[in-house]
C-alpha cells in the first residue's frame, strides 16, 4: 500500500534481501519468497541472489552464499504458495503482518499453538505502508503488530522479519 491507501508495487532493497535471508538461516526457515510484480525487480533481486550464490560473492563468502540460496522470485503471492504447495505437498497456512492494529489479529504466543508441525507457514510481509487489505484478509492468520514503547511504529521490513521470527521460533 502507499501512504494514501491505494494498492501498489514497491521497489525491493538488497539490503532487504541480505538481512531477511540471514535471519531466515538463522531461524530455519526453508525459503524466502521475493514477490514482486515489476520485471526489474524481479531482475535485481536474481542478480543479487546470483552474485552471491553463482559468482564471486558466494567464493568469498560462503555463509552469505548459503543465505541468499534461500531466495526465490516470485510475480505475485498465488505463484509463490503454488510453488511452495508443489515442493513439500503439504498444506500451507499463510500469516499476514502489519504494523497497524488489524481486527482478529493474534499474538505470536497464540499463533504458536495454532500451527500446524504438518504444513508450511508462509510469514507474509510488506514494505511501503504495509501489505493491501485483500492480501491480508486472504491470509488464514494475522500477527499482531510489534509495538515498541513509544507511538513511532515503522520498522524496516528485514527488522519486522528478525522479530517475528525470533518470537516465533524462541518461545519459552
Amino acid at each position: 500500500m502507499n501512504k494514501k491507501d491505494q494498492p501498489i508495487g514497491s521497489a525491493l532493497t538488497t539490503i532487504d534481501l541480505h538481512d531477511i535471508a540471514r535471519a531466515c538461516i538463522t531461524f530455519g526457515v526453508r525459503s524466502f519468497f521475493v514477490v514482486t510484480p515489476y520485471e526489474d525487480q524481479a531482475k535485481l533481486a536474481k542478480q543479487v541472489v546470483d552474485h552471491w550464490t553463482k559468482g564471486v560473492g558466494g567464493k568469498l563468502n560462503p555463509f552469505r552464499k548459503k543465505a541468499l540460496e534461500l531466495i526465490k522470485v516470485s510475480k505475485t503471492f498465488e505463484d509463490a504458495l503454488k510453488e511452495i504447495e508443489k515442493e513439500r505437498e503439504e498444506p500451507v497456512i499463510t500469516i499476514a503482518t502489519s504494523a497497524k492494529k488489524i481486527s482478529g489479529s493474534i499474538t505470536t504466543d497464540n499463533l504458536r499453538q495454532k500451527l500446524d508441525s504438518q504444513a508450511s507457514h508462509v510469514l507474509t510481509f510488506g514494505t511501503a505502508w504495509g501489505l493491501a487489505k485483500e492480501l491480508i484478509d486472504s491470509c488464514d492468520f494475522i500477527l499482531d503488530p510489534i509495538a515498541g514503547n513509544t507511538e513511532y511504529n515503522h520498522l524496516s521490513v528485514r527488522s519486522a522479519a528478525s522479530i517475528y521470527l525470533d518470537r516465533i521460533i524462541n518461545y519459552k
